[in-house]
């Protein structure tokens, strides 16, 4: 049976990965982001307002997105997709980012970490875009590399689901672990039914 995690404080992110889909639909396997410096994000909610006589008497609220910014080492493949630099009509070993560049939707996988409980939580946004165009910053005589950051839009899946996450040591099925940064997908976490 699993343990029943009932604290959670997160002190680090690790093993950040994305797997980029293709213009078919076909999913990459994931590959490692790059060093997560850090990573912060916020629900964007649409409102739904009931009014009588030009009071408001009611909201609603729904999730319809969750703007991400994350700052890191990325490497250059990465970067490569997330943007959209290519090398379309090039010369073998020359990139382009152009007018025509085009980002490639990913999904965005990583371990948020208790080192107090020694906790691992699994999360992930299973439709990302990039949600910016190409920065970047170099700096002659700094005292440390920069880190790239990134601005991430996440969207709701086929299922309307924007984010998942997992304490692993709730988790009774040892493959969705093992599996959620390589083929992240709702078939890895979908409840199947007994008979």
């Amino acid at each position: 049976m699993a343990t029943i995690v009932e604290d959670f404080a997160p002190t680090a992110i690790k093993n950040a990965s994305v797997q980029f889909k293709e213009s078919d639909g076909t999913v990459q396997p994931g590959t490692k982001f790059g060093c997560v410096g850090s990573m912060e994000g916020e629900t964007t909610l649409k409102e739904l307002i009931k009014r009588c006589e030009g009071v408001e008497v009611g909201k609603k609220i729904k999730p319809e997105k969750i703007d991400l910014t994350i700052s890191g080492h990325i490497p250059i493949a990465v970067v490569r997709n997330f943007f959209g630099i290519n090398t379309d009509n090039l010369k073998p070993g020359i990139y382009k980012y152009s007018t025509q560049s085009k980002a490639k939707e990913f999904i965005f996988t990583a371990d948020v970490i208790d080192e107090f409980e020694d906790v691992v939580k699994l999360i992930a946004f299973p439709k990302a875009v990039s949600a910016i165009g190409f920065k970047f910053a170099v700096e002659n005589g700094a005292d440390e590399v920069a880190e790239m950051e990134v601005e991430i839009t996440a969207y709701p899946d086929e299922n309307g689901n924007l984010y998942y996450e997992a304490l692993v040591a709730e988790l009774t099925d040892t493959t969705v672990a093992d599996t959620w940064h390589t083929q992240f997908n709702y078939a890895l976490v979908e409840a199947v039914p007994t008979p």
